[in-house]
């Protein structure tokens, strides 16, 4: 069927729909050649209609394996060329298939190359996924739909959970956390416990874990004053790390702020590097917001990892307190694996403090 992609600046763009055809959303670009599953299924791309730069997608089809939550969260998806015919030994269906049984609302046969261009230039923007002889009139009201701003709310578990390791126990905040942390905490050793982003610091310390871990997540780290509010009071007495929404959450706790990028940085090809080693490490990563260099002055943070293309702060510690985070996926999914080193720096640090 022939559809439309509208973004709210009046820019067309005129496709094939594939589903349910009507979805409005955040429109945002991942540079990735690979890994659309796994974008699919992070809950940090939550309310946002997701545009891929590669042009063929869905050639080595789906696995559960590579699902990082219980379900997609993104609210459209847009797409050059569709692979309805996958070539993989892992493939248990096409694509197509997962599209279909998730309804997620797809557009294809795009010039994705011009939305990205757009979004670049332009900045991110609403945008809206319909068919094609919907009235202008219902444009106009769904480009005027409010989006949500509770998004963590919408991805984080319901109950506490516990997944076993044999060593040190540690309380993991999940924001909308992609099930390869979880892997990789695990594979560090750790014992871990899961529980809602909205639990207070005295539940997670009842627990008596040896660290805390903040979660990635969705949406503006600002919006989430009573979880800044509960780590403010964690990091006084327990080591953290903190990745991606974490380490924004992080910084705003200890005293720093965090502002919107123009089109913020997805995809697993991102250049970054270790102020201490100078060593340059390509990393995967999705976020829209990044923490404010400036406003590090006069606080206890120290900027550890900056992104080569832009500057932007990519990674923090602390001075005196067994705090750190990067704003970066070190466990990939997709992406390179380079960076797991980080999950060992953790467990040094709760070796070193318990």
């Amino acid at each position: 069927m022939i559809g439309k992609l509208i973004l709210e600046d009046g820019t067309v763009f005129v496709g094939k729909t594939l589903g349910q055809a009507e979805t409005v959303g955040e429109v945002v670009f991942n540079t990735g050649m690979v890994g659309y599953q796994e974008i699919l299924t992070d809950p940090s791309y939550c309310g946002q209609i997701v545009t891929m730069t590669y042009p063929i997608i869905g050639n080595y089809g789906v696995a559960d394996l590579f699902n990082q939550s219980r379900k997609s969260y993104v609210r459209g998806f847009i797409i050059s060329e569709l692979c309805e015919q996958p070539n993989s030994y892992l493939a248990e269906e096409s694509l197509k298939q997962f599209l279909l049984s998730q309804n997620i609302p797809v557009i294809y046969g795009i010039d994705t190359r011009a939305v990205t261009r757009k979004i670049r230039a332009a900045g991110t923007m609403k945008g809206i996924i319909v068919s094609g002889n919907i009235s202008d009139a219902k444009c106009k009201e769904l480009l005027l739909t409010q989006l949500p701003c509770n998004e963590v709310a919408q991805v984080t578990t319901e109950t506490v959970y516990t997944l076993p390791g044999e060593g040190p126990k540690v309380v993991v905040v999940d924001y909308g956390i992609k099930r390869n942390i979880l892997r990789s905490l695990q594979k560090a050793g750790c014992s871990l416990t899961v529980v809602p982003a909205n639990t207070s610091a005295e539940e997670i310390l009842s627990y008596e874990p040896q660290g805390i871990f903040l979660s990635n997540g969705p949406g503006d780290p600002q919006s989430l004053p009573e979880a800044i509010a509960e780590v403010q009071k964690l990091v006084k007495v327990k080591p953290v790390f903190g990745i991606c929404l974490g380490h924004q959450l992080l910084a705003l706790a200890l005293g720093a702020d965090t502002y919107k990028l123009k089109f913020g940085h997805r995809g697993c090809n991102h250049p970054v590097k270790d102020l201490v080693s100078g060593r340059v490490y390509i990393t995967s990563q999705n976020h829209g917001y990044a923490v404010d260099p400036d406003s590090l002055a006069g606080t206890d943070l120290v900027i550890t990892h900056r992104a080569v293309n832009d500057k932007t702060v990519e990674g923090l510690k602390h001075k005196t307190l067994p705090v750190f985070s990067v704003q970066y996926h070190p466990e990939a999914a997709p992406g390179p694996d380079e960076n797991t080193y980080l999950f060992g720096e953790f467990m040094q640090l709760l070796a070193g403090r318990n």
